[in-house]
């Protein structure tokens, strides 16, 4: 039985690992070829970095994943402490709204997102005589309404265990609520808040569905670029774009783990 385990692991592990080393080893052919090896070379990297669209394109991403993961923490972070540090009427609910985006499928939130921005578009031209055009502007929305339960998630496990003691001492010896908060529980919940950003840059950055859906004119990520240039055939260039995205994810993934294992070590 132990043999048939360790045989399943590893054939899941070749599954899901070899396509990506193939993607990986033939961003570097020297060929245009991505079937046949014709050699090692950086060619397809020089030919990247002199792109405009590309470049255009990362610019972005990093806007989008950037101001979204700012905004999204921000939010996250206000409603995690809401959750575990007061008790009210709507809490049950809210907390059930929050997680709805890691539950909802991301074509079924991609197209709802859609649809609301279509209808608002259409009221602001028929009551406001305003144009709107969707951008990145309505990309960076939809990637808060996903980014906010991922964030609230890492904060709260930050803050399961939390000694409200330490405040109270705080606001005993003369702080008030605003130094509090800075000097005492900022710093301790710290690293989830840094765990959560990273995780939510990290799904920001690479996210196709719903930001094909919601996307406009102008507001093309690299996620988008590789599959418009899908039509025109996979090239080494490709690869190349898919493995620079790929060693930003495993960064920031490392990364998100290393500061969830601080928060282990000292929670």
């Amino acid at each position: 039985m132990k043999r048939l385990l360790e045989i399943n692991i590893c054939l899941v592990f070749l599954f899901l690992y070899i396509p990506i080393l193939v993607v990986v080893m033939f961003s570097f052919n020297s060929g245009d070829q991505i079937a046949v090896w014709e050699g090692f070379s950086l060619n397809w990297y020089a030919k990247l970095f002199k792109n405009p669209d590309v470049w255009r394109a990362c610019k972005n991403s990093l806007i989008i994943a950037g101001v979204a993961t700012f905004i999204s923490t921000i939010i996250g972070t206000a409603a995690a402490l809401a959750i575990e540090k007061y008790r009210f009427r709507i809490r049950t609910a809210l907390t059930r709204v929050l997680y709805l985006p890691l539950i909802i499928p991301d074509i079924v939130l991609a197209i709802a997102l859609l649809a609301f921005y279509v209808q608002v578009e259409t009221l602001l031209k028929n009551y406001l005589n305003v144009e709107i055009r969707r951008g990145i502007i309505s990309v960076i929305l939809a990637h808060v309404v996903f980014n906010i339960a991922y964030v609230t998630i890492v904060v709260r496990a930050r803050l399961e265990g939390y000694d409200d003691t330490i405040e109270e001492a705080a606001l005993d010896l003369g702080a008030n609520q605003w130094q509090t908060f800075w000097r005492i529980t900022f710093p301790l919940i710290a690293p989830g808040i840094i765990g959560g950003a990273l995780l939510a840059f990290t799904l920001s950055i690479d996210d196709f569905v719903i930001t094909f859906f919601t996307a406009g004119v102008g507001s093309t990520t690299l996620s988008v670029y590789i599959y418009s240039s899908l039509k025109f055939g996979i090239t080494p260039e490709l690869n190349a774009i898919s493995t620079m995205l790929l060693v930003n994810s495993i960064v920031f993934i490392l990364l998100f783990l290393w500061f969830r294992g601080r928060n282990t070590q000292t929670s």
